[in-house]
């Protein structure tokens, strides 16, 4: 497997190779500044004050209803603990190519996967991105290499896990539940947490170059954290905005869980990376700087199996012109799944999603 950094650092890259040349839409690339990203407090949505906390979950339920995503300030996870994660995601890539190597796997449920592009076996266009993959709960699975890699992706993940609990005991309550039902009714204790380090290398010609495409995720939550050079945008109201993320905030978005359960109230949305033009050699980065984010998908689990949990819509009393919109949308997301996941033997906006996941209004 010959990864990007690899490519990069070889010393006769001169040119994007055509592999990984991505014909792009012009309208694509349209960015609208001026809309104001939701930011959710963890602090006030875990206060002991009513008024506050109420106020927070009010918050939260109108970021998921109308963004499927948000940024998360005073969360509580020390800038030492992050630091140290993003350092430790450097150290494992820095690796030689045969020690990275003992951890390419080769199926899409192997515990451990390091990687480079999406699905190299079928991608037409190879991504600008190297990956490491790891399953960390409810078994915890990471390289042995470098040195304390270990202990600190477990001290990471747990916290990120604590803020996972409470994040979902808000939306919960944003829907007017109990705030443990989403806990209880899919098994959140047992979930399925999967650890991604995405590390994208400088490139020459970052506008001929996609990081991923534009995709949502299956899961509840993911939880991303970026260094400063940043580079997601998500899809609003059709458009395209760029995410400027505040300091030492975690991103969140829903993901198509969180639509099923709450049918559809709660968005999935779409997002990518990108390469954006700017200094030096790379996009929205400084020449030789290398843009890296870590993600935790949530995802529900069935007590003693290794399938997903079955995705069930929260009962509620829909009227029958909305019972057969969201019919018609479950049937496409399966019927789309089921195409990719025969033509690519991995799904492209559904990675690591079991086949057994159904959904039933």
């Amino acid at each position: 497997m010959f990864s990007v950094k690899e490519l990069v650092e070889s010393n006769c890259l001169r040119s994007v190779p055509s592999d990984y040349i991505c014909l792009k839409n012009p309208e694509e690339s349209i960015l609208y500044e001026t809309e104001n990203i939701s930011t959710i407090d963890f602090s006030e949505l875990t206060s002991s004050n009513p008024d506050e906390r109420s106020k927070a979950i009010q918050q939260l339920g109108d970021a998921c209803r109308d963004w499927g995503f948000f940024m998360l300030i005073n969360h509580g996870v020390s800038g030492t603990i992050r630091d140290k994660m993003l350092r430790a995601s450097q150290r494992f890539f820095d690796l030689t190519e045969e020690e990275k190597g003992e951890y390419a796997g080769r199926k899409v449920l192997d515990p451990i996967r390091y990687g480079t592009s999406f699905n190299v076996m079928v991608d037409k266009t190879l991504c600008w991105r190297d990956y490491l993959k790891c399953h960390v709960h409810p078994h915890f699975n990471v390289p042995s290499k470098p040195p304390d890699f270990s202990e600190t992706v477990e001290e990471y993940i747990t916290k990120s896990r604590e803020l996972v609990r409470e994040l979902l005991k808000g939306i919960s309550r944003s829907l007017g539940l109990k705030e443990n039902y989403i806990h209880k009714s899919l098994n959140v204790e047992l979930s399925s947490q999967l650890l991604i380090v995405n590390f994208y290398p400088p490139c020459p010609e970052p506008e001929l170059v996609i990081s991923l495409p534009a995709h949502a995720n299956h899961g509840l939550l993911t939880l991303v954290m970026q260094n400063e050079l940043g580079g997601l945008q998500i899809q609003h109201n059709g458009k395209w905005i760029p995410v400027h993320a505040l300091p030492n905030c975690f991103l969140i978005n829903t993901g198509d869980h969180t639509e099923i359960l709450t049918n559809g109230k709660y968005k999935s949305v779409v997002h990518r990376p990108v390469h954006q033009i700017g200094q030096g050699a790379s996009v929205g980065q400084k020449a030789n700087e290398r843009a890296q984010t870590t993600e935790q998908a949530h995802e529900p689990k069935d007590k003693g199996s290794e399938s997903l949990t079955l995705a069930k819509p929260i009962p509620s009393k829909l009227s029958e012109d909305e019972l057969r919109d969201r019919q018609r949308r479950d049937k496409e997301m399966l019927h789309t799944m089921h195409i990719l996941d025969k033509q690519q033997g991995e799904r492209t906006w559904y990675d690591n999603i079991h086949p057994s996941f159904v959904v039933k209004t």
